[in-house]
């Protein structure tokens, strides 16, 4: 058995395609990769179809060409402010069963998960995951798989999420006129999780920050499950607006200042190189120094920490997380964001979120900015294993409490 997994990350400013194989061992390895600027988005939605469609057919295309595959279908991911969120609770009694009376069954586990999802959803929402976080049998918690164990009730807690109805038929829109099949879509920072965040991280309690070029995506993990996630508009297109601003020149100029020359903690530059600044309406170049556009962009990107960290305040009951603040997304690359982001959380404990090893073409996707790519990869690992293991039954439930299995089992 050998079958190709793709990963659709359309993103404000870069569109990534990986392509994925999975060998007969169950192993994934990355064997195509391309990365093409975007075109018909804005903070993270798609406002022209036509032009979307385009650049992920181009997209797509390259990947191919990369793998020496043609691909049909793939799996997308979605983020930004169309990206909503819930915790709810469910309870049920458990059925007697003669000899079995009160032994709980996986038919329990889904009816008191459909209990806690029967909640009013806007109707211009639709559902994308739900995820069982915990169980409790007799008013006993912290219960991860409660099959098989005996009791009287029992109890869930799960987390939704929702995206709009419109930037989900976009996204399929998108996808089909580029000519393949929408296999799925995921919400964006689960998908880079399932890259870069590893399980005890999750169950101490851990940030992921995806800081992009339209916004900056949260996901806030603890007790191996998610919590709430959220989406600022304060991102990497207002580090590079305040350049352009403050030096009078083009976005497109001040977007290649920012990648060559950013940097966000003063403290970093020991030795700072000349800027060259270019000239405008007939107003000759000008030299600056890689101080002076550290000063325009430290004050911003303290602004996104500061308010990740307030609203992470105003969401959660949390005084302390004892895992890892991880930075995944384009912005992570910047010199100086690790130093910022520790000052301003008051922790040494952040690190860049790096796709881990899984072989193929190694170097160009463990980058920060290739988690939710990798990540949608990674995430169609066991469905793709489980289906064949299903052909196979014809040809011829357990149940895990973990909260990836969870994910794939809500998600698939």
């Amino acid at each position: 058995m050998s079958d190709i997994i793709v990963g659709l990350d359309v993103g404000t400013s870069s569109v990534r395609v990986a392509i994925g194989e999975l060998s007969d061992d169950g192993k994934v390895e990355i064997i195509g990769l391309s990365n093409k600027k975007s075109q018909g988005l804005r903070n993270g939605a798609i406002v022209n179809l036509e032009a979307a469609s385009a650049i992920i057919k181009e997209a797509v295309d390259a990947a191919e060409q990369n793998a020496g595959f043609e691909v049909e279908s793939c799996v997308a991911a979605i983020g930004g402010p169309q990206i909503e969120c819930l915790n709810t609770k469910g309870q049920i009694a458990i059925p007697k069963r003669g000899k079995a009376n009160g032994e709980i069954t996986r038919a329990d586990v889904d009816h008191v998960i459909e209990n806690a999802r029967s909640v009013p959803i806007a109707p211009d929402k639709e559902i994308l995951h739900v995820i069982p976080k915990s169980y409790a049998v007799d008013q006993v918690g912290g219960i991860k798989d409660p099959i098989n164990m005996m009791g009287v009730r029992l109890n869930t807690e799960i987390h939704i999420v929702t995206a709009s109805r419109t930037a989900i038929q976009n996204v399929r829109d998108c996808v089909n006129r580029s000519g393949y099949d929408l296999d799925r879509i995921m919400q964006k920072t689960l998908a880079a999780a399932q890259a870069v965040v590893h399980q005890d991280e999750m169950e101490l309690g851990s940030i992921l920050i995806d800081l992009g070029a339209g916004t900056t995506d949260v996901l806030v993990l603890h007790d191996g499950a998610p919590l709430t996630s959220f989406s600022l508009k304060n991102c990497g297109y207002y580090v590079t607006n305040d350049i352009a601003i403050v030096k009078g020149i083009p976005p497109a100029a001040a977007e290649d200042i920012k990648v060559q020359y950013g940097c966000c903690y003063l403290d970093m530059l020991d030795e700072p190189r000349e800027v060259a600044i270019p000239g405008v309406g007939g107003r000759p170049p000008e030299l600056a120094s890689q101080t002076e556009i550290c000063e325009i962009i430290q004050p911003r990107m303290e602004e996104i920490f500061m308010t990740v960290r307030s609203e992470i305040v105003r969401k959660t009951d949390l005084t302390r997380l004892s895992g890892n603040i991880i930075l995944t997304g384009g912005g992570a690359q910047m010199e100086g964001v690790l130093e910022l982001a520790k000052s301003v959380f008051g922790t040494t404990a952040v690190r860049l979120g790096i796709p881990e090893s899984l072989g193929g073409i190694e170097e160009d996707y463990r980058k920060p900015e290739w988690a939710t790519a990798i990540g949608l990869v990674a995430s169609q690992k066991d469905a793709v294993l489980q289906s064949a293991k299903n052909s196979k039954r014809k040809r011829q439930s357990s149940s895990s409490g973990g909260f990836w299995q969870k994910l794939k089992k809500a998600f698939f």
